[in-house]
């Protein structure tokens, strides 16, 4: 697993690259704050429910969550299952909250 910070995620998504991003936090988590990624909570994860990114495993995946413990495992476990490039958000919505949503 490698991994990204919230500037360089910014930069990216300011230049309007493609990105497979991924928001493993709960549906309420989601609702209160979030940055377009597809919500796919750890839980889904864990349990082996990827079908809708089953077609994304030799793709770029930026995986998220609060503050990185969750995403971090996420990418641990889609590793595991094929997924070639993972990556965790470093920080997670908090540091992006604090760096890029002043």
């Amino acid at each position: 697993m490698q991994t990204i910070t919230v500037e360089e995620l910014k930069q990216r998504m300011d230049k309007g690259e493609k990105i497979h991003l991924i928001d493993v936090r709960e549906p309420h988590e989601y609702e209160e704050y979030n940055i377009g990624a597809k919500l796919i909570p750890l839980g889904q994860i864990q349990t082996m429910q990827v079908d809708e990114i089953e077609n994304l495993k030799e793709e770029e995946l930026i995986i998220h969550c609060r503050s990185g413990k969750r995403s971090a495992m996420a990418c641990q476990i889609l590793e595991t299952i094929g997924f070639l490039n993972t990556k965790n958000l470093e920080g997670g919505m908090l540091d992006w909250q604090e760096k890029i949503d002043k």
